[in-house]
């Protein structure tokens, strides 16, 4: 599909994300929409694999357009929600995203994890920056 149509290539070089995923039904934009479709991140966070707050889980072939960045965001356990997700979520460039979890990874503390947890609630139940 990438390869098909230029504009969605570009927009998925630039975001890493496609706002009109012809794969995505109506019932999945409404979860994903309400971040509904990350309930079962939780079953993560309860065994140790994720934490509830911290940067975004990569994917092994995302980390060579990192620019060296990986060694300091993976320091850290992925998180459930973050920085970048109450920050505009799907609004920003990967690159956006990458900065906005060096500076969480940077400047963690407990009060940034509890701003991040109450500012989530209301990003969710708007739905405020998904695609």
């Amino acid at each position: 599909m990438l390869h098909a149509d230029p504009h969605r290539r570009k927009r998925y070089e630039q975001y890493h994300k496609l706002d009109d995923d012809p794969r995505v039904t109506d019932v999945g934009q409404f979860l994903r929409r309400y971040s509904l479709d990350e309930l079962p991140q939780l079953l993560n966070v309860i065994r140790g694999e994720m934490s509830l707050v911290g940067p975004r889980a990569y994917l092994p072939s995302e980390l060579s357009e990192m620019d060296g960045l990986e060694t300091v965001i993976l320091q850290t356990p992925p998180g459930v929600t973050g920085l970048w997700q109450v920050s505009g979520r799907n609004q920003l460039t990967f690159g956006e995203r990458t900065a906005l979890d060096v500076h969480y990874v940077q400047n963690w503390s407990l009060w940034l994890d509890l701003y991040l947890l109450v500012r989530t609630i209301p990003t969710v139940l708007t739905g405020e920056g998904a695609a």
